[in-house]
Parts: C-alpha cells; sequence; structure tokens
C-alpha cells in the first residue's frame, strides 16, 4: 500500500513543480527594452495609435483567426472589436487585455512564450512577429490599450504643421509634412526639376495637353518670381482644364453614349457631360457640384442647370431587352447609384452588403438599404423600348433655353432641341425593403432612409436625396473631405496618401501621411470647398515641383516612394497619349463640348456583339472632316464595345463607378502607336511640317524631338536620331523623316508625364 502511494506522489510532485516553474516563467513581466536593441527602440513611436500602429499588425497577424470571418475563427476569440480584446476567451485564464495589470495581459504572455504550443501567431501559421512588432503592442498595452474606432470615421482634427530642419526647402504646409517624413527616414529631397520638363509635367496635370515649342521657350526665359505661378494661375483658367478635369469624372459617372446590356443602342447623355466640363471651368464649389449631381431636382426653385446636373446618376445601364423582368432591372439601377453614390462620397465598399452585413467594415444590411431608400424612388422604368435615347425622366432643351441659361451646352446648329436623363422622384414615394440577399423579390423588413452609423447618423426623418447631400457635407462627416483630397492627391502623384482611394474601410490602405491628409481635408472645407484654390496649393508645393530622379540611397530604402523624396514618373493616361500625338502635330481640333464623335477604330468591332436591335450602332460609321480629330473626351463610348486604343491603354470601360484606373505596359500599346490610323496620319502630318522648313537635318530633328517631347535632345540622342535617319533614307528625305516621327512618337518618354 505504502509503495503504491509513493508511485502516485511523486508524480504528482513533479507535475507541481513544472506548473510552478512554468507559471513563474510565463508570469514574468517582459521589459520591453530587454526585448531588443536599441537601435530598434528608436523605431517605436513615443506614443502607440491604435489605427496606425496596433491593427496593422493584429489585422496581418491576427485577424485570420480571431478576426471577423466566424467560419475561420478560433477559440471564439475576436480580437478585431473593442469587446473581444477586453474579455476572457475560451482557453485563457486570463483577459486578452487586462487594463488594472496590463503586465498580466494574456496578449503580452502569448507573443513573448517560448513554448509553441502556447506561442501566438502559432508557428505553423507562418505568421511571425518580429521584435518590433511585438514591443508595438507591448507598449499599447503598457500605456493603457486605448481602444479607436476605424481612423476613417473619426472626424479630421487639426494637425500642427510640422517643423522641419531644411526650411529652405520649403514652399508652403505640404512641404513641412513631407519633409518631415523624409527627414525621419534618412532620406534626401530631390533637386527642384527643370522648367522644361517641369512645364510639360504641369500642362498634361492640368489641361492633359503638351506645350507648344513657342510656350516652353517663353516660360524658360520668363525670369519673373512669379513666372510658374503665372503658368499655373493661366492653365487653371483655360477652357482645357475643363475637359481634363471631366475625362476623370467621366469614369466616376460611368459615362456612355449607349445603354449597355445586350443590345446597347444609343443614348444622349452628352449635355450633362456639356454640364461637367462648364462646372469645371466655372470653378463651381465641389459642394454645390456633388449636391447638384445628387439632388438639383429637389433644391427648391431648382434652375434648369441644376437639373441637367442630375443626369449623373442616370449613366447606369439601361436594358432595352425582350423578356426580362422589369422591377428586376430597376432595382439593379437604384443599387447601382446606392454603390456608386458610396464609393465616391465616402469611399467605401457599401455593395459588399447588399446581401448580408459587411464582413469587414461596420455597415449593416439594413443600412446599405437604408442608403438605398435614398435612390429608390426615381419616376423609371426597369425596361424601355428600342426607340428610346432618352427614357423617363427627361429634360427637354431648346435653343431658347441655350441662349438664355445654358449656353454651355453646344447644341449643333442641325439640331433644335435636345432630350436626355434626369433625376426626379415619383409622385408617390415607395417603400424600401431589406431584400434578403439581394433578390429583387424577397422583401423583408421596411426601412427608411439612413446613413451608415458608424460614418455619422442622418438626424432628420424621412430624409431625401437633397438631404443625403447635405450630410454628406455636415461638418461632422468624417469621410467627404478625406476622399476627395485623397482623389485629387492621386490626380497628381499617381497614387493617393491612401493608396485605395475607393476603400477607406478596414481592408483598405491607411494613409501613408494621415497628418497631411487630415490637414488638406480641413484646409479644403475651409477654403469653402474651392477646388482651384486647392489644386494650386498642390501644384506650387516644393513636393510636386521635385525632380523625377532619385538617388540610389533613397530608391534602396524607399523603393515604392512611398516619402515622396522624388517625383513619381508617371504615364499619360489613354486620353493624354492619343491628345498628345494629335496636339503635337498640330491635327487637333480645339473645340469645346457638343455630341461625340467616333475616330478610326477597326472594322467590325461592333458589329460582333450587336444583339437584335441593330440600330445606328449596328456598324460603327467614324466621323467625317474636323470630327476625327477632336479632343478624346468626346469620344463616342459605347459600354459594351468601349473605345479599343482607349482600352490598351488601361481606359475604364465604365460598366461601374471607377475611381483608379490601372496602369499597365503592354506590347499592344506599342503596337497601337505603330498601327493606328490616327497615329501614322499625325506622324505624316508632322513629318510634312517640319520637313518642309528651311531647316539643316540636324535642326530639323532637333525640332522634331523636342515638338514631341517637349525637352531638347541630348548630344548623344541626337547622333543616334540622325544615325536612325540616314540608315531609313534611301532617297527620300521625306519617308525618312516620317519613320523618325513614328519612332520618336514611339519612346518611352512620349508617353510619359514627366
Amino acid at each position: 500500500m505504502k509503495k503504491n502511494i509513493f508511485y502516485f506522489i511523486i508524480p504528482m510532485l513533479c507535475v507541481l513543480l513544472f506548473k510552478y516553474f512554468n507559471n513563474a516563467t510565463e508570469s514574468r513581466e517582459i521589459n520591453i527594452s530587454e526585448s531588443f536593441s536599441s537601435e530598434l527602440l528608436k523605431k517605436i513611436p513615443e506614443k502607440i495609435n491604435f489605427n496606425f500602429h496596433v491593427k496593422p499588425i493584429i489585422s496581418d497577424k491576427c485577424f485570420a483567426c480571431h478576426g471577423p470571418d466566424e467560419k475561420e475563427r478560433k477559440a471564439n476569440l475576436r480580437l478585431d472589436t473593442e469587446k473581444g480584446l477586453y474579455k476572457i476567451s475560451e482557453n485563457l485564464v486570463s483577459l486578452i487585455i487586462d487594463k488594472n495589470a496590463p503586465e498580466k495581459s494574456e496578449l503580452i504572455r502569448r507573443i513573448y512564450h517560448e513554448n509553441e504550443s502556447i506561442l501566438m501567431p502559432p508557428p505553423e501559421s507562418n505568421l511571425e512577429l518580429n521584435d518590433y512588432e511585438k514591443s508595438i503592442l507591448k507598449k499599447w498595452v503598457m500605456q493603457g490599450a486605448e481602444w479607436n474606432k476605424h481612423w476613417a470615421y473619426i472626424k479630421p482634427s487639426i494637425t500642427t504643421i510640422p517643423k522641419v530642419d531644411n526650411n529652405d526647402w520649403v514652399n508652403n504646409p505640404i512641404d513641412n509634412f513631407i519633409l518631415k517624413k523624409i527627414e525621419n527616414n534618412q532620406l534626401k529631397v530631390s533637386k527642384k526639376e527643370n522648367k522644361e520638363i517641369l512645364i510639360r509635367r504641369v500642362y498634361f496635370d492640368l489641361i492633359g495637353l503638351p506645350p507648344s515649342v513657342k510656350e516652353i521657350d517663353d516660360f524658360i526665359n520668363d525670369k519673373s518670381q512669379y513666372a510658374y505661378s503665372n503658368l499655373v494661375d493661366r492653365l487653371l483658367e483655360s477652357k482645357n482644364y475643363g475637359e481634363r478635369m471631366a475625362s476623370i469624372w467621366m469614369d466616376i459617372a460611368r459615362y456612355g453614349d449607349s445603354h449597355g446590356y445586350q443590345d446597347d443602342l444609343e443614348r444622349v447623355m452628352w449635355p450633362w457631360r456639356d454640364w461637367v466640363i462648364h462646372a469645371y471651368n466655372s470653378n463651381l464649389t465641389y459642394d454645390k457640384f456633388i449636391t447638384w449631381q445628387i439632388a438639383g431636382d429637389l433644391i427648391p426653385n431648382a434652375t434648369k442647370e441644376q437639373i441637367v446636373a442630375t443626369g449623373f446618376n442616370r449613366n447606369h445601364k439601361i436594358t432595352q431587352e425582350g423578356g426580362v423582368i422589369p422591377e428586376e432591372y430597376r432595382s439593379e439601377y437604384v443599387a447601382d447609384r446606392t454603390n456608386t453614390t458610396s464609393k465616391v462620397m465616402m469611399g467605401l465598399t457599401m455593395e459588399c452588403a447588399r446581401c448580408h452585413s459587411h464582413k469587414y467594415d461596420d455597415i449593416s444590411h439594413e443600412e446599405y438599404y437604408g442608403m438605398y431608400s435614398f435612390f429608390n424612388n426615381i419616376d423609371e422604368d426597369g425596361i424601355i423600348s428600342y426607340k428610346d435615347k432618352a427614357p423617363k425622366p427627361n429634360l427637354t432643351i431648346s435653343k431658347d433655353d441655350i441662349e438664355k441659361d445654358l449656353s454651355f451646352i453646344k447644341l449643333p446648329d442641325s439640331i433644335n432641341e435636345v432630350t436626355f436623363m434626369i433625376m426626379e422622384e415619383t409622385e408617390k414615394l415607395r417603400k424600401t425593403y431589406v431584400l434578403n440577399r439581394g433578390s429583387y423579390n424577397s422583401p423583408t423588413t421596411e426601412v427608411q432612409p439612413m446613413t451608415p452609423k458608424a460614418v455619422l447618423p442622418i438626424k432628420k426623418n424621412n430624409s431625401n436625396r437633397l438631404d443625403l447631400a447635405n450630410w454628406f457635407f455636415d461638418e461632422n462627416n468624417p469621410l467627404t473631405a478625406r476622399v476627395v483630397v485623397n482623389r485629387l492627391w492621386q490626380q497628381f502623384f499617381g497614387v493617393g496618401l491612401v493608396a485605395t482611394p475607393d476603400d477607406f474601410g478596414s481592408q483598405g490602405n491607411r494613409p501613408t501621411n494621415p497628418e497631411l491628409l487630415d490637414w488638406l481635408a480641413i484646409t479644403y472645407v475651409n477654403d469653402n470647398w474651392d477646388t482651384k484654390k486647392f489644386i494650386k496649393r498642390i501644384l506650387t508645393s516644393s513636393t510636386y515641383m521635385q525632380s523625377s530622379k532619385v538617388n540610389n540611397f533613397n530608391k534602396q530604402y524607399d523603393p515604392e516612394n512611398v516619402f515622396l523624396s522624388y517625383f513619381p514618373r508617371q504615364k499619360l493616361t489613354a486620353e493624354m497619349i492619343r491628345d498628345n500625338i494629335l496636339a503635337s502635330s498640330g491635327l487637333l481640333v480645339d473645340k469645346i463640348g457638343g455630341p461625340s464623335v467616333k475616330p478610326y477604330q477597326p472594322k467590325g468591332l461592333w458589329d460582333e456583339v450587336t444583339g437584335g436591335g441593330g440600330g445606328s450602332l449596328a456598324k460603327y460609321v467614324p466621323s467625317s472632316g474636323v470630327n476625327l480629330y477632336r479632343r478624346s473626351v468626346y469620344t463616342f463610348w459605347k459600354k459594351t464595345v468601349p473605345p479599343p486604343s482607349m482600352m490598351i491603354f488601361d481606359a475604364s470601360n465604365r460598366d461601374n463607378c471607377e475611381v483608379k484606373r490601372q496602369d499597365t505596359s503592354t506590347p499592344l500599346q506599342s503596337l497601337t502607336l505603330m498601327n493606328n490610323p490616327e497615329f501614322v496620319e499625325a506622324a505624316k502630318y508632322l513629318a510634312e511640317k517640319i520637313n518642309e522648313k528651311n531647316l539643316s537635318s540636324e535642326s530639323k530633328i532637333k525640332l522634331l524631338y523636342r515638338t514631341i517631347t517637349g525637352r531638347k535632345p541630348s548630344k548623344n540622342e541626337i547622333i543616334k536620331l540622325i544615325e536612325y535617319y540616314n540608315s531609313e533614307n534611301t532617297g527620300d528625305d521625306l519617308l525618312a523623316f516620317n519613320k523618325l516621327t513614328m519612332l520618336v512618337y514611339n519612346l518611352d518618354e512620349t508617353s510619359q508625364k514627366s
């Protein structure tokens, strides 16, 4: 008996001793200074911010097992919610975060544990935390583990303009924010771009066209202090500014000259496009620009111009196909308006909540249909006739209307009036229901107009589209200003401060410079949403005026140019590439507004996708005369077959709202530049013009190169160009010069902004 007791006691003592020493090890507070080197400590922020320091770590390393996806969640533990972080969970003996005894928090114990069966993240997940990440988490816990709601849902706060060492480089406060990051990361700014290159950059950015040789020379020779500032002012006042800005808005508004879907017949919406150009040229403030487009028809005593603006939310696809269920398609139109408005104004992927509550963002199924309800009362049909180019609700504009109030609509002399689509409420408002799985025929509970509570609840009961528009510009709305200034920043630097301009939610990128983003947002609002003033501030910053040349150190330590220590190289947009070739050749017809035109495109493309309707879009018939050489913003856009040369250069197909295009380089782009009839014709035209001049061959080549690229060729480049010209010259000077022109048009530099 005694022997049996002995055999029982000894193992028990061993277990108890093991637990004692193990617990002693586990409970030992881990000192930050013990964790890693002093060099690493320098990189740790003094005050840890949950959104910008902690959440990126736990999102990347923890959410896969302890995040919003219920099916993948382990141990019933959520780290993506405030409630989840401050509780005792299954298989845990202490609080995840213990504010009363932070050193005993389970989070700290697990991330530093030496036992692989306890360590988090577990080794088998291949999601190891490095020393820096561990230290951030520990320091956050020791500082009180302050939880913040998602950064984008917090109202922008007034930011102190940071002090910098190199004050001589600073031209306006934007530079302080940029330079502070550069200095903190031991990088060096680039020198100011030379005037020859800078003028080309600012021309394309503001008017989408290249400067002429004379304009370049005038700028170079202007030695006044305000030469550049005056140049920016002149371009902002150019009629071409509105065309450049409108070309961006066309993607956002999913503009097209056809209805889309299978038969895809012609629609008339170009008067609305003319309004957009006019609005930008007249510097209509952004709050009015948006309000009129969303709810111009609901403004008391609305003007015809305000009603014209509402065409924005009639640019979605509309079916003409027989046999469809009208209500099914009408609900698609409403959803399109909901998704577009949410993406443009809030930078949120609300469409994810159409079938169920959003998996990652705090947007419920009910809130989606609360937004949906704002757009559910349009007096429209789900299916329209084959003959209907402007289905109801619509507006007819006569020549008298144009002469009185709407001179920006460029009605051809051959037409007395034009009818196009607008927004208009039904006399009897529809009830809106939550649709089970988003199905039009599965209504559940009725909902009233509402906005996402996480962003800002709308205060007014029984709100309409005008109330929604006003809500976007409520002083407490945290998203509107941030989203638009980010898009404008993207327009000039290629990438926004938030690299995901359509997703400011939890799965989107966090701002690379949150202080600057908030400063820009607040400044834009304080300037009464003055877009031209905002743009000038960006373009007159030293940040924008930097050279694109980068030193090896910066390239090595900031390969993606996150800190903007040099100006990012960018390709021209599809529209700019075409317009640049036409403008530099002298073929471009500089005429504002009017119906869309049809430049060259390969034969037979429309024939392949023409449905039973046929009609005016059964076959592609190119325009004639000057209409072949209009700016690309006026190119006829068939939604099922967008202009192929545009698509090859990454234009949006405009099926849906797009706030950022892809950026690719493909062999098809080179083949298009070499073979597109427009480009071949432009090259021939320019070659003839320059070849006729009474100049030496070398001087002609220099002029050609400068006309196309905007700069003088180097000595080495001149030698190579002359060699090519001579190798192709078998007795026909013009033919050789034409080939040389095509060569220069096909250089990478020709398709670059800077």
